[in-house]
């Protein structure tokens, strides 16, 4: 009985670590500088990536997380192109933005050069549970209401965009109009998204040309959890915070 007891006991406390391990993960940067064996500039020698290495309960789930937030998934970044003729990378790196609760929120983002200097980065949302990416269709429900709200919200920013480009004297032949033509923030721009304390974040690329990229509104709207929370699916991996 006593045998029976201590082995209930054991497996108790070993659920309930693997419960709270589940909560959050440990992620260690892990700093790689590759060499270009035929560099089309001095500046073109090397380039670094910053890895986030990902521990959690299992090595599998360590893994499938990390394949989920991996820069070739996420941002299409091709190693062997970069080492060879491409050659537009110079660095690769992450920026954590929530870790615990069983949620995952980070940034992944890279810069390099061609004609111009020029970046990229996204947003990535994983279930600790399952090491998977989170879809919209996992975490929120009336999809079409909400990119509604965040579509108003959109509108406010491009108004004000256009006041701010209207005062640029470098823009004065220029119909700010035309910049936002095609903006338009849709169910389809839900996928980028951003978890912390206070709500979530989504993001839109206005996509404007490099010469003015710094006229680009930050595209960036964000919803506390009283705001979304009509729209959070009920049991999934964001109802706790809207009960």
């Amino acid at each position: 009985m006593k045998t029976f007891l201590f082995a209930a006991s054991l497996a108790a406390i070993g659920f309930v670590s693997s419960n709270a391990a589940a909560q959050s993960v440990i992620v260690t940067p892990k700093k790689i500088v590759y060499k270009r064996q035929k560099p089309q500039a001095d500046f073109k020698k090397t380039f670094e990536i910053t890895y986030p290495k990902v521990k959690a309960s299992t090595p599998a789930l360590s893994r499938r997380i990390e394949s989920s937030i991996s820069f070739e998934k996420v941002l299409k970044l091709n190693l062997q192109e970069e080492t060879g003729e491409f050659q537009w990378l110079e660095e690769a790196g992450y920026e954590i933005g929530y870790n615990k609760n069983g949620i995952l929120s980070i940034k992944l983002f890279m810069f390099g050069t061609a004609a111009y200097p020029d970046g990229s980065s996204k947003y990535v949302v994983v279930n600790l549970k399952t090491g998977n990416r989170v879809a919209p269709s996992d975490v929120f429900t009336h999809v079409l209401g909400l990119a509604m709200v965040l579509k108003k919200k959109q509108l406010l920013e491009i108004e004000d965009g256009k006041k701010e480009i209207r005062k640029d004297p470098d823009m004065a032949d220029s119909d700010p109009n035309q910049l936002f033509e095609y903006a338009d923030f849709t169910a389809e721009n839900l996928t980028e998204f951003a978890v912390n304390d206070s709500g979530v974040t989504f993001f839109y690329d206005y996509g404007f040309p490099h010469v003015i990229q710094a006229l680009e509104p930050e595209g960036s709207y964000s919803m506390t959890w009283e705001e979304i929370g009509p729209y959070i699916k009920p049991g999934g991996l964001l109802a706790r915070f809207v009960r």
